[in-house]
């Protein structure tokens, strides 16, 4: 009698583990990429060439995005701007010179955490149809817990950045090249799991039910 009343109970749990696999796909993680700090070393959003015809590369930073997690991400956008350049063949271009990035990362979900990913470029010279600027990134993982960050804690959720980012061309897509990520919770199972748990669970419930049926 005991053991028939655990098996039904493992039905029952089977059917639980389904129904937090489904809800676990539905969590999310909400940060923000705009906070005071993200800014190319002390000079702000936008970053000017150092010779050549005039140009500029700006960083547009994300306000509150909400993610499912696991998920890949954006962290914001540089768009670098060279209203006079020509192309590479021609030769009339701009050179920006080495640079350091600062990307704040707010975890607004874990109580307002902040961590930085620094990015830094040697800089490099750009046509209206060729850049060979790229930024690379550290630490790559925010997250979990503490680790890395500059205030609060992130609790269970991390935020990977992938490096480098090449800065392209202003002819290729408006000149935005993007920032990417991925985010994660250790809070939240994985559904494949939860999923495979479950059902063992709901199989080994069923199978003592169809066992004792007269």
């Amino acid at each position: 009698m005991k053991g028939r009343y655990l098996l039904q109970t493992a039905a029952i749990t089977g059917v639980a583990v389904f129904i937090m696999a489904a809800s676990a796909r539905a969590t999310t993680v909400t940060f923000n990429t705009n906070a005071v700090g993200t800014q190319f070393g002390i000079i702000g959003l936008t970053l000017g060439n150092s010779s050549g015809v005039v140009a500029t590369l700006t960083f547009t930073p994300d306000t509150s995005i909400a993610s499912n997690v696991p998920s890949n991400v954006n962290f914001g956008n540089f768009t670098l701007v060279c209203g006079t350049c020509s192309t590479a063949a021609v030769g009339a271009g701009s050179t920006f010179a080495g640079f350091t990035f600062h990307l704040i990362i707010t975890d607004v979900t874990d109580g307002s955490a902040t961590g930085e990913f620094t990015g830094t470029s040697a800089g490099g010279t750009v046509f209206s149809d060729s850049s060979n600027i790229s930024v690379a990134w550290a630490p790559l993982i925010l997250g979990p817990g503490a680790t890395n960050a500059k205030s609060g804690n992130f609790g269970p959720t991390s935020f990977t950045t992938t490096s480098p980012t090449a800065i392209v061309a202003p002819n290729s897509g408006g000149g935005k090249s993007t920032v990417q990520g991925f985010v994660n919770s250790t809070a939240i199972p994985e559904p494949a799991t939860l999923s495979l748990f479950g059902g063992a669970l709901l199989g080994l419930g069923l199978w003592r039910r169809k066992s004792t049926s007269p």
